[in-house]
C-alpha cells in the first residue's frame, strides 16, 4: 500500500482460503462486503467505525475486501484505503467496481441507480480515481458494476480492461450482477464469452437461483463465484420478526412483504442445521455456500464487530455433510413446504 502509515502485522486466526477457479487469485473464504461503510443503506456507520471494523476483520483472518466507486460516492474506497494503510499489500486482496457515473443523479427506477458509462475512457478514468482513493497501485479484482447486456457485448471495453491488466493496474476483472437478484442472461454470457475471473451474484440457501446456473457454468470455465447477500438481507440471522419494518432509505425496504412473512417460516425449516451442528443460523447459511465447489468467497455486508466474529467463525469445522445438503435441496425444491402468502 502507498502512504506513510505505520506497518502493522496481524497475528489472529488463520482462515481457510479459496481460489477463483484456475485464475491463481486466492483469498479468505469469508470476505468483507464494505457496502455499508460510508453510506446509509444499512444505517449510518462513521469513517472511524469503518476503519475499526476492517482492523478487526484482519485480526480474524479476513483478507478479501470488496468495495465500489459508487458506494458513498467514493467515500467507501477512501475508508478501505485508510484502514489498509500500512498492511503489506500482498497480504490482502482488494476488489472494487466501476460503471456508474458517480457525478450523475440517481434515477427514479431500479432502486435509484445512477446512469452508467461503459466507454473505455470511463473504465480507465474510474480505475485511476479508485486507485487514488484506495491508496494502492493496483486492485486484485476490477468488476463491472451491475452491467446490462450492452456492456457484456462491448468489445472495446474488455480490450481496455486487458490493457489495464497489462499495465499492472488490475490483476483480474469480473462482473458483479445486480442490483437485485437475477440477470441470468448477462451472467451466462459473461461466463461463456469473456475472460473473467469472477461473477458476483446474490446467492444463499433461500435464494439459490439463478446462482445455481452460474455455479455450474463457472466451475466448467475455471471461474470463481462471489456470493453476496449470503443471509438473505439478514433474514438468516435470526433477528427479524413479523413486526420488523425498515425505513425508506434502508435497502431492505425494497424487499416485498412476502420475503419476510414466508422467509421466517423457511428459516424454521432449516433449524435442524443449528441443533445438529451446534452453530448459529447465520453460520449455517455461510456453511451451505462454502459447500459449493465454485464459490471463491462469501461476501456478507458487515455492520458490526459481532457480525464479523460470528461469520468468521463459520470458516472451518464442522462442515455441512452430504445428508445436510440433500435435505436442503429437497426442501428448496418444495419451497421449504411453505405456502405462498397472498397479501393485499
Amino acid at each position: 500500500m502507498r502512504g506513510t502509515g505505520e506497518s502493522r502485522e496481524y497475528t489472529g486466526r488463520r482462515m481457510r482460503t479459496r481460489t477463483f477457479g484456475d485464475t491463481g487469485l486466492s483469498c479468505s473464504e469469508v470476505g468483507f462486503g464494505t457496502w455499508a461503510l460510508g453510506s446509509t443503506w444499512w444505517g449510518k456507520i462513521t469513517r472511524g467505525e469503518g476503519v475499526n471494523l476492517i482492523d478487526r476483520a484482519l485480526d480474524l483472518g479476513i483478507t478479501f475486501f470488496d468495495t465500489g466507486d459508487v458506494y458513498g460516492s467514493g467515500a467507501n474506497e477512501e475508508i478501505v484505503g485508510k484502514a489498509l494503510a500500512g498492511v503489506p499489500r500482498e497480504s490482502v486482496q482488494i476488489s472494487t467496481k466501476f460503471g456508474y457515473a458517480i457525478e450523475g443523479g440517481r434515477q427514479e427506477h431500479s432502486q435509484g441507480e445512477r446512469p452508467q458509462d461503459w466507454t473505455p475512457e470511463h473504465a480507465r478514468a474510474a480505475l485511476e480515481a479508485s486507485l487514488a482513493r484506495l491508496a494502492t497501485d493496483y486492485v486484485d479484482l476490477y468488476q463491472l458494476h451491475n452491467p446490462r447486456m450492452d456492456a457484456i457485448e462491448q468489445d472495446d471495453l474488455f480490450e481496455e480492461l486487458e490493457r489495464l491488466r497489462g499495465e499492472g493496474k488490475l490483476r483480474h476483472y469480473g462482473v458483479a450482477l445486480g442490483p437485485a437478484i437475477g440477470w441470468c442472461e448477462e451472467g451466462m454470457r459473461a461466463i461463456r464469452e469473456r475472460d473473467i475471473a469472477s461473477v458476483q451474484t446474490v446467492y444463499n440457501v433461500l435464494e439459490q437461483d439463478p446462482g445455481r446456473d452460474f455455479l455450474e457454468a463457472a466451475e466448467e470455465r475455471g471461474i470463481g463465484v462471489l456470493a453476496r447477500v449470503p443471509t438473505s438481507s439478514g433474514l438468516l440471522e435470526d433477528k427479524y420478526t413479523l413486526e420488523t419494518t425498515f425505513p425508506p432509505h434502508d435497502h431492505r425496504s425494497h424487499r416485498p412483504r412476502e420475503w419476510l412473512v414466508e422467509g421466517l417460516q423457511k428459516v424454521e425449516r432449516l433449524r435442524f442445521l443449528c441443533s445438529e451442528h451446534g452453530i448459529t443460523m447465520a453460520q449455517a447459511a455461510l456453511k451451505f455456500i462454502f459447500a459449493q465447489p465454485a464459490i471463491a468467497c462469501v461476501l456478507p455486508t458487515v455492520t458490526s464487530v459481532e457480525e464479523l466474529e460470528e461469520w468468521a467463525a463459520a470458516s472451518g469445522e464442522p462442515d455441512l455433510g452430504e445428508e445436510d445438503l440433500a435435505r436442503i435441496g429437497e426442501l428448496y425444491e418444495r419451497n421449504f413446504d411453505v405456502e405462498p402468502v397472498a397479501l393485499p
